[in-house]
């Protein structure tokens, strides 16, 4: 799938270690790149709550929230921040007002 430089504010939750802010390296319609202070084993399962902000929807900021699994681990950078890649699963919109669906908002988001 085609990945979009995209940068936005994300909350990552694991159910055994609480949740980390982050943001986004890239966004894909089937997955997603972050950085983390710590590194998370492939296979695991994670909520990755995005927000889609105004200029990307066109209509007000939506929040979307992912199940995902981590697919990849990148080596720690020198500031010790890990590349993880996830691949979403599912995902809800947690407020649209206008927005048809995830793809579409990326899509809006590389034409603007």
């Amino acid at each position: 799938m085609r990945r979009f430089d995209m940068r936005l504010p994300a909350v990552v939750r694991l159910d055994q270690d609480g949740e980390f802010h982050t943001e986004t390296q890239n966004v894909s319609a089937r997955g997603v790149f972050f950085y983390l202070d710590r590194s998370i084993p492939a296979g695991t399962r994670c909520d990755v709550t995005l927000t889609f902000p105004p200029h990307i929807t066109l209509t007000d900021a939506v929040r979307v929230r992912f199940t995902a699994r981590v697919i990849r681990v990148e080596s720690p950078l020198p500031s010790l921040r890990v590349g993880t890649a996830a691949m979403t699963e599912d995902y809800e919109f947690l407020r649209s007002t206008g927005t048809a669906d995830f793809l579409t908002a990326l899509q809006r988001g590389v034409a603007n």
